[in-house]
């Protein structure tokens, strides 16, 4: 592909399967999580996913939504987001950041100017749980308009239908985002029975890469998906042992080592 943002992705799945963290800016403070950040990609993120805080996180669970209630207590803004991810690029980190937020503040935002903004900040791409691919026209729109494509990734669930699941597939973007579970983000004790035929059918419809999350808590459960599938996300787990450890900076290094290790 020619488009320069697109390209970082599919950079970014030359050894697969990949590790994609989440991690919401402004948790604890903001520049903890910039530091976070970095630490995940030093130490092994292939993508790391940004998350941008909304007050009503309808597909996170409490892990997630503590956190963002956290930045949002800290003052972060969809504004002071897009200036972080453009310190991130500032600072050396080169791997894909895909910005993964609730809609409702990027329509407040402006959606021509979210996807300006966010091209002109260094992102990569959207994940927007509550935005259905039936009802993404206008924001696709928006897309269409700036030099450098970014990409809206899709996601999958298990209780979607074979055709519309087919309908997906064949014009996703970037990668496929398969939620794993039904139900909200964080931690299982297993992973889901039946993920191996899940993805199977995904991939019957495309060649985009299928990553998965909801659910991965382990690298253990983390090297099982990714004998799978082409990249792993770990959301919960992630926010939950960086964010409250005492040293967070620290606890992102060792967790990215760990997954890193588990998927190799």
């Amino acid at each position: 592909m020619s488009e320069a943002n697109i390209s970082r992705i599919d950079a970014a799945f030359r050894n697969k399967p990949i590790f994609m963290p989440y991690y919401p800016l402004g948790y604890p403070d903001l520049e903890t999580s910039l530091e976070v950040i970095e630490a995940l990609a030093e130490k092994g993120a292939d993508l790391v996913e940004v998350g941008l805080s909304f007050s009503d996180p309808l597909a996170d669970g409490p892990v997630i939504q503590k956190a963002t209630q956290v930045a949002l207590e800290q003052g972060i803004t969809v504004k002071k987001a897009l200036a972080a991810v453009a310190e991130l690029r500032k600072r050396g980190v080169t791997i894909p950041l895909v910005l993964m937020g609730y809609y409702n503040p990027l329509l407040a935002y402006g959606l021509e100017k979210i996807v300006c903004d966010a091209q002109s900040a260094g992102a990569d791409g959207f994940i927007i749980p509550d935005l259905p691919g039936e009802e993404a026209g206008e924001f696709e729109q928006a897309l269409r308009k700036v030099a450098v494509r970014m990409p809206l990734i899709r996601m999958i669930a298990p209780t979607t239908s074979p055709g519309r699941m087919e309908a997906i597939a064949r014009e996703a973007p970037g990668f496929i985002y398969l939620v794993s579970v039904t139900g909200i983000t964080g931690e299982r004790r297993e992973v889901a029975a039946g993920l191996a035929d899940l993805i199977a059918c995904v991939r019957a419809f495309t060649s985009t890469p299928v990553c998965v999350g909801f659910g991965i808590g382990t690298p253990e459960q983390a090297k099982a998906v990714g004998a799978l599938a082409d990249g792993v996300i770990v959301g919960s787990a992630c926010v939950r042992e960086v964010g409250e450890s005492p040293a967070p900076v620290a606890a992102a290094r060792a967790f990215a080592k760990r997954f890193k290790r588990a998927l190799r």
